[in-house]
C-alpha cells in the first residue's frame, strides 16, 4: 500500500519557549537571542520566541520585551514568530511587539487543565476568547495548542471524543490552526492517528500541527503516524530541550535534528541545514551543560571528531 507523504514539511521550533521554560539556571537574554538566530540561520521559519506570562510562574521567561525588541529591530519577513499568551493581560504586553502569531492553549483532560491552569476546560476557553478575538482584530494569527490528547498524568487515558470537544470549542473562539499535543510522550502510533482524527471534522488537515514528547521513545514513530495521516507541520524543540512541569518524569520535546534526519531520509523538503542545526543544538547544549538531547545530534558531532 502506497502512503501519499506531503512532499514538503514546515518546522516549528519551540525550543527558546517550550524548550527553556522549566530551566532551573537562568539562561541569560543574550544566549536566547544567539539560539533564535542561529535557528533562522540554519532554516528554521516559524518558531516560538518566547512567552508573556507572569514572571513569578515562568521566572525564565521574565526578558519577553527585551527578546521581542530585538527580534522587531531584526525582523525577517520570511519568518513567523510566535508567542505564547495565558490571558488578556499577556496579550496586552505582547501586542506592542506585534508577533506574526499568538498561541493560545486548552487541555483534554479536565485535571491537567486544573493543575496546569488553576480553572476548568471551560474556563480557560473563556479566558481565551477575548485573548482570540483581540488577536485577530489585530491582524495576528491564532494558534490553538491542545495538551494531553492521548494521555495525562492524573487522569490516565484520554479518548479522540475528548479531543474532539475541545478543537471544537477552540475552533469556536477563533482558532485558525491546531497543535494536537502528546504533552508527556506516552502516545503510540495508533492513538495519536485518532487523536489527530479528531480534530479533522472541525479544521483541515493543512492547518494541523504534531506536538511529541520523547518520554517513551515514541516521539519519532507518532510523527511518521502523523505523516501518513498527511500532517505536514510538526513542533520540535533543538537537542531536544524541554519538558512538562506539571508532569513528573516527562522528557523533551522531540528533537528538532531527529525529525529533520528522517524528513530528509524520506525525501521530504524542510528547507532547514541540518548540519548547521546541529551546531545550534550542541551550542545551547553546552551552554546549559547538559548531553545534546538529540541522537542524530550526537552520532553527526562524533563523526565531525
Amino acid at each position: 500500500m502506497s502512503i501519499d507523504y506531503p512532499q514538503q514539511v514546515t518546522i516549528i521550533d519551540v525550543g527558546a519557549r517550550d524548550g527553556l521554560q522549566n530551566e532551573k539556571q537562568p539562561v541569560p537574554t543574550e544566549v536566547k537571542l544567539q539560539l533564535i538566530d542561529g535557528l533562522i540561520d540554519a532554516g528554521i521559519k516559524k518558531l516560538e520566541a518566547t512567552s508573556f506570562v507572569s514572571p513569578k510562574w515562568v521566572p525564565q521567561m521574565a526578558d519577553n520585551s527585551d527578546i521581542m525588541a530585538h527580534i522587531a529591530q531584526n525582523r525577517r519577513d520570511d519568518v513567523c514568530y510566535s508567542v505564547l499568551v495565558p490571558n488578556m493581560r499577556g496579550f496586552d504586553n505582547a501586542v506592542a511587539y506585534r508577533p506574526d502569531e499568538v498561541v493560545i492553549f486548552a487541555s483534554a483532560s479536565e485535571a491537567f487543565s486544573q493543575k496546569n491552569l488553576n480553572c476548568s476546560i471551560a474556563e480557560s476557553i473563556e479566558r481565551f476568547a477575548p485573548v482570540a478575538a483581540a488577536a485577530k482584530a489585530q491582524g495576528f494569527k491564532v494558534r490553538g495548542v491542545i495538551s494531553c490528547t492521548v494521555g495525562c498524568p492524573y487522569e490516565g487515558e484520554v479518548t479522540p471524543s475528548q479531543v474532539a470537544t475541545v478543537c471544537k470549542q477552540l475552533i469556536d473562539i477563533g482558532a485558525e490552526h491546531l497543535g494536537i499535543a502528546d504533552t508527556i510522550g506516552v502516545g503510540t502510533p495508533i492513538k495519536v492517528q485518532n487523536a489527530l482524527k479528531a480534530a479533522f471534522d472541525y479544521i483541515d488537515v493543512a492547518n494541523i500541527s504534531g506536538h511529541f514528547h520523547d518520554t517513551y521513545g515514541q516521539a519519532l514513530a507518532n510523527t511518521l503516524a502523523a505523516l501518513q495521516l498527511g500532517v505536514s507541520q510538526f513542533d520540535t524543540s533543538v537537542a531536544g530541550l524541554g519538558g512538562c512541569p506539571y508532569a513528573k518524569g516527562a522528557t523533551g520535546n522531540v528533537a528538532t535534528e531527529d525529525v529533520v534526519y528522517m524528513l530528509h531520509g524520506m525525501d521530504i523538503e524542510t528547507g532547514i541545514d541540518l548540519d548547521k542545526l546541529v551546531s545550534v543544538g550542541e551550542r545551547i547544549s553546552e551552554f546549559l551543560g547538559r548531553d545534546n538531547g538529540s541522537r542524530v545530534a550526537r552520532a553527526l558531532i562524533n563523526k565531525r571528531k
